[in-house]
């Protein structure tokens, strides 16, 4: 989304931030107050345009209550790692290499992926599934990238400047919709504004084409085979003779006609064929949410199926989502097994979730011990992955290990300060270690990094009151507690 995006509400009307909570909440079903607390107000000026720092906090509050709220949000790490990495290797081949992008997966079987304020992507989990292949899947995204790079929302916006200020709020909040749950812009759609607002929907067929051509050139650049895109949205556009009047999401989103598949495979001709292997870590990926889904045997039955039949992209895949169904089953011996096959099937490569899933399984069985030494093991050939270095220490605090825990968090926080989950497992610790200032302190932390600065605050008035801290832990605290405090006040001045 353009970073100029003009939004605004009359002055000292409270009607336009009502008016955005309210479809917001009611596209992506969060609950109306706690968002209409976190977004930043909007401004005085019904025409003023979005500066950066205003649109990031926006996407930042829609963000932050999508993870807290949204029970379609993937809280896994693996898998969103997976697509910021895709993400990040396309925006870096795009015409803004140095955007700030995030990138995350929303679970739902239809095919889709929206881009919110501040950078923020959504790639639905069906898009995952349906994609045959990694350049498939990377289509997708490029052409999303190019939709924010081109400022395309914006431009759509801006042509209707004839119309009323809250004409242009349902415009906004109801594309943003349409890009993660069209069946509920319907819904969040009322009043004389509706058709208005109905009709605009779709991207224009000159923008949809421009993010084709910019997404092309991303895919080249970025080492993809640029057929992936025309491949995955031909696939898209012959199911729609048989969806008819219930098209894909995505198909409604992001119409796709005859002309643009053309448009793209008149590109690919003056192109030599390329041929481009999918990542291991895609492959995997794929097989952990088809693993997720249905029933534990059914999955087991559907790679055990593969195989046999010799049916599949990738037998390291099909291996580890059978190991993962095991591990769901609970039958820890059949999924250790898998496990060895698919390091045997590696031949000593090795893989980030390989690992995580094997010291998974090691603790889930029970020996924690073993399952601290394989995350710690695998956390020297994978600094990176977010996923091992959270089973190491679950995998510590399970065997009450507190001082290693303690050093391992200080040492992951000194690179990722802003994960919210290592304030929580610092919470989780110094409450096992009966140090409620600790406690209440990397509490506050966690709702800083959440976005929840009133709970932040609350915490660190509890750290306050603990009684447990020395001379400088009180310090620390009450410095912080200030800083909080004017953040607050600052927030509060710009909402008036």
């Amino acid at each position: 989304m353009d970073r100029r995006l003009p939004f605004g509400h009359p002055p000292r009307s409270p009607f336009s931030r009502k008016a955005l909570c309210l479809f917001l909440c009611a596209s992506l079903a969060l609950p109306p107050p706690a968002l209409a607390d976190s977004l930043p107000d909007l401004g005085e000026s019904s025409r003023a345009d979005l500066s950066p720092q205003l649109e990031r906090k926006i996407g930042e509050s829609i963000m932050n209550d999508i993870r807290l709220h949204e029970p379609t949000y993937v809280d896994d790490p693996e898998v969103n790692d997976y697509l910021n990495r895709l993400g990040q290797r396309l925006v870096a081949a795009s015409t803004d290499p140095g955007g700030d992008f995030h990138f995350f997966a929303i679970r739902d079987g239809q095919v889709n992926a929206f881009a919110m304020f501040g950078g923020y992507i959504g790639v639905n989990t069906g898009t995952l599934l349906t994609s045959q292949s990694e350049s498939e899947l990377a289509g997708v995204v490029a052409h999303e990238i190019s939709h924010v790079t081109q400022h395309h929302l914006a431009r759509q916006i801006s042509t209707q400047k004839k119309q009323s200020v809250l004409a242009m709020i349902a415009m906004a909040v109801a594309l943003l919709a349409a890009r993660s749950n069209s069946q509920a812009t319907g819904a969040a759609i009322v009043g004389s504004e509706a058709a208005m607002v109905q009709s605009q929907l779709a991207f224009s067929r000159d923008f949809e084409r421009e993010a084709d051509r910019i997404g092309y050139d991303i895919l080249q650049k970025a080492g993809f085979d640029p057929r992936g895109m025309s491949d995955f949205f031909e696939r898209l556009q012959r199911a729609t003779r048989v969806y008819e009047n219930n098209a894909p999401v995505y198909m409604r989103s992001h119409p796709i006609t005859v002309e643009r598949i053309s448009d793209m495979q008149n590109r690919l001709q003056q192109s030599p064929y390329r041929q481009v292997r999918d990542s291991l870590d895609y492959q995997l990926v794929r097989a952990k949410l088809r693993a997720q889904q249905g029933t534990a045997k059914e999955a087991i039955g559907e790679f055990e199926t593969q195989l046999r039949e010799r049916k599949f992209s990738s037998e390291a895949a099909a291996h580890y989502g059978i190991a993962y169904a095991h591990l769901r089953a609970k039958n820890y011996a059949a999924a250790e097994r898998e496990i060895e096959t698919l390091r045997r099937l590696q031949k000593g490569e090795g893989s980030a979730m390989i690992e995580s899933l094997a010291g998974e399984i090691k603790a889930a069985a029970g020996d924690v011990v073993a399952a601290a030494a394989l995350f710690r093991e695998a956390l020297q050939r994978f600094p990176t992955s977010r996923a091992l270095a959270y089973g190491y220490a679950d995998a510590l605090f399970s065997m009450g290990a507190y001082d290693r825990l303690e050093g391992f968090l200080a040492e992951q926080l000194r690179s990722y300060a802003s994960d919210p989950k290592l304030y929580g497992l610092q919470a989780k610790m110094h409450a096992a270690q009966g140090r409620k200032l600790q406690q209440h302190r990397a509490l506050a932390e966690m709702y800083v990094q959440q976005g929840r600065l009133l709970q932040a605050i609350e915490q660190l008035q509890f750290a306050q009151r603990a009684g447990d801290g020395n001379f400088y832990d009180q310090s620390v605290v009450d410095a912080r507690l200030r800083e909080l405090k004017r953040q607050q006040a600052e927030e509060a001045k710009e909402k008036k």
